[in-house]
């Protein structure tokens, strides 16, 4: 048994090494950058490789693993990231006949990975949205006008590309910023007040094998991103509006679709739907949602058994360096950020059998520290 799993500086990649590891699952890791990363670093990598950026030469990035396959036999591709899992689905009638790789057609990707052709899925499908204003060109904002700020100017791709905007000049500056980094007009949004939530699922090609929703604690940046601690909740209007839009989707693989809920009136908007693994997987899989041994099993045996019940109110942190970041950022929090990390029951991605991932990384920085002479 010999899976490939990508992106190997992800902690959730780091995540996925651990879950097929313990099952006796050989892994192999590769990443678009040569020097070592955090996955490489577990004990249950058997091998790291370096691939061609699949941003950058995508038909190279294909040509990597069909090279690969005659070296390593592997049964399965697992891609983590954005950019290799769209060039994974864009590409796939391009790889070897027998590599199994367990991801959306290019059709739905696409609809998915398109933030501006999500809310309008959405729209059409009675999930609730932000308010949001399209436009084609930065021409159109002289006339716009906008009834409260801030508001949200979000790149319509993949690529961190959220800004927030407080007044009607740095919306210009920012919509114009976003629209020349992506060569596409953004989103404008308004700002959803609340706290975030996620739904997670796994599909067979359009039914659902496997379900999971958190709500965010701590964010790595003030005005939002990755969760740095997470809550398991189970939510019915989450799990309506997730599982509506990925079977129309007719969605195969693992996604997100990730929610506010906003505190002006208790109700749940979309905020995107993200195409591809997430970095809180660590806590799906504490609470009894083995996400990536579920996506092995269903891609090598054509199934897997149904599961859709899970532990509720069990809590994850990822102390370092996410969390810490956060409160360095978000002093306030300094407290519960203490609390969680002495609190025994509050699980974390520490792993006392499998240090040298987390312990590495930190090393590194401080021999590149101190050989500058700091």
């Amino acid at each position: 048994m010999n899976v490939f799993i990508t992106d190997a500086s992800y902690k959730h990649t780091l995540a996925i090494v651990r879950s097929l590891g313990r099952k006796n699952i050989a892994v192999n890791v590769g990443t678009s950058f040569h020097s070592a990363q955090l996955s490489s670093f577990s004990k249950y990598s058997q091998q790291s490789f370096v691939y061609p950026n699949p941003k950058k030469d995508p038909d190279g990035f294909v040509r990597f693993f069909n090279k690969m396959y005659k070296l390593l036999k592997y049964e399965a591709i697992i891609p983590v990231g954005y950019t290799t899992t769209l060039a994974l689905s864009m590409k796939k009638n391009l790889l070897n006949d027998n590599i199994n790789i367990p991801i959306s057609d290019y059709s739905s990707f696409k609809i998915a990975a398109n933030k501006a052709d999500s809310i309008l899925l959405a729209k059409r499908s009675g999930v609730p949205i932000p308010n949001t204003i399209f436009l084609n060109h930065p021409s159109e904002l002289e006339n716009l006008k906008i009834e409260s700020y801030p508001v949200v100017v979000k790149g319509i791709y993949e690529g961190g590309f959220v800004r927030y905007a407080y007044t009607k000049q740095e919306l210009k500056e920012k919509f114009e910023e976003i629209y020349k980094l992506q060569a596409t007009p953004p989103l404008i949004q308004e700002f959803v007040k609340g706290e975030g939530y996620g739904f997670f699922a796994l599909f067979n090609h359009g039914k659902p094998r496997a379900i999971f929703m958190h709500k965010r604690i701590r964010e790595r940046y003030i005005m939002g991103g990755p969760s740095t601690c997470a809550e398991s909740v189970y939510v019915p209007k989450l799990l309506d509006y997730g599982l509506k839009l990925l079977k129309t989707l007719a969605w195969h693989g693992v996604a997100m679709v990730e929610f506010k809920k906003d505190s002006t009136d208790g109700s749940f908007k979309l905020m995107e739907i993200n195409p591809k693994f997430w970095g809180s997987l660590d806590l799906a899989i504490a609470s009894g949602v083995d996400f990536p041994y579920l996506l092995y099993k269903m891609t090598i045996d054509g199934d897997v058994r149904p599961v859709f019940t899970y532990k509720r109110g069990l809590k994850f942190m990822w102390p370092f360096p996410d969390d810490l970041l956060h409160v360095l950022e978000k002093p306030r929090d300094i407290k519960s950020f203490f609390s969680d990390l002495c609190n025994q029951r509050v699980n974390k991605n520490i792993n006392f059998n499998d240090l040298k991932p987390i312990v590495s990384p930190i090393l590194d920085k401080f021999h590149l520290y101190t050989k500058g002479g700091c």
